[in-house]
């Protein structure tokens, strides 16, 4: 799922090319995208857009009138631009769930899971906003105290607690490993048993994190629109996230994971967790006894 450092980017692209331009025709493919009856797609037709700008995972865009579209990608849903319109209005089948036209260009959203889970808004002012906002505190923009505050609100796991978008805004299952494993922080401490140092080293842990991929991704797509395949939670230069079995760049152990429905967290256990293996449900359940305790116990026979 595209997060904070990923929208940004495409808040940014977009807001480069069409903020200015008519909005000539919304074509919805899917009949399970739209979320709202009214305003219709028609409604927006010959509207300009004012903005574009990051709601969580959300990108809004705001038209002339008050109106509001807002898009949430989900797992799977992506961005295609095109400077000329493509030859066909649905390129790609039936992974295209809408067409956004413009005067000489056109903004695809895709989406290559069978199971169509990007959902859009047409809003008739910025006060229905509110209702799609989780309420997450932004991460970039909180004070120590405000981050402090945010995170232990509730005794959750860090996991649970990074990536809850009513604590912090636009942080998901990718980055939120990426930050634990920078603050050297294990994904099962309970946020309660934090101590002062930790939940600082933390906070600054998930502002450079999001700041220096932000950066990265600025650099990589400068003047670009990321093209097919460009947003992906799976980057090679990502130290935990989707990194298992490949060495860890601090330690050099082989990174670990935790799996759960269809999610999986990257940690490292010498740097996050002093060596020792945090239980892989379905692995942990087939071993039993064998299933072994610490790094050194996984890979130390053989």
């Amino acid at each position: 799922m595209p997060e904070l450092p990923d929208i940004t980017i495409y808040v940014e692209a977009l807001g480069e090319r069409i903020v200015g331009q008519p909005l000539e025709r919304l074509r919805i493919f899917s009949p399970s995208l739209l979320k709202t009856v009214s305003p219709s797609s028609k409604d927006l037709e010959g509207q300009w857009v004012t903005g574009v700008e990051r709601l969580g995972k959300k990108i809004v865009v705001s038209f002339h009138s008050g109106s509001l579209l807002v898009l949430h990608l989900m797992i799977s849903g992506r961005l295609l631009w095109f400077d000329t319109p493509p030859k066909s209005f649905r390129p790609g089948g039936k992974s295209t769930l809408a067409v956004v036209e413009f005067p000489s260009s056109h903004l695809l959203l895709t989406e290559v899971s069978t199971h169509h889970r990007a959902s859009l808004w047409i809003l008739k002012s910025r006060e229905e906003l509110p209702a799609l906002d989780p309420g997450g505190i932004e991460p970039l923009e909180c004070s120590l105290d405000e981050f402090r505050h945010a995170l232990t609100r509730e005794n959750r796991t860090l996991k649970r607690a990074l990536t809850n978008p009513k604590a912090f805004s636009g942080i998901g299952n990718a980055y939120s490993d990426e930050i634990l494993h920078a603050a050297r922080l294990s994904p099962v401490r309970l946020t309660h048993a934090l101590k002062d140092p930790e939940i600082e080293t933390l906070y600054k842990a998930t502002q450079e994190t999001l700041v220096h991929w932000t950066d990265v991704l600025r650099r990589q797509f400068k003047g670009k629109f990321p093209g097919k395949g460009k947003i992906t939670a799976f980057r090679p230069d990502f130290a935990a996230h989707g990194k298992y079995g490949k060495p860890c760049p601090v330690c050099g152990k082989p990174i670990q994971r935790i799996r759960y429905a269809e999610n999986e967290t990257n940690y490292c256990a010498v740097c996050q967790n002093e060596g020792r293996l945090l239980a892989d449900r379905s692995l942990s359940r087939l071993l039993k006894d064998d299933w072994p305790k610490t790094v050194e116990g996984l890979v130390g026979e053989g």
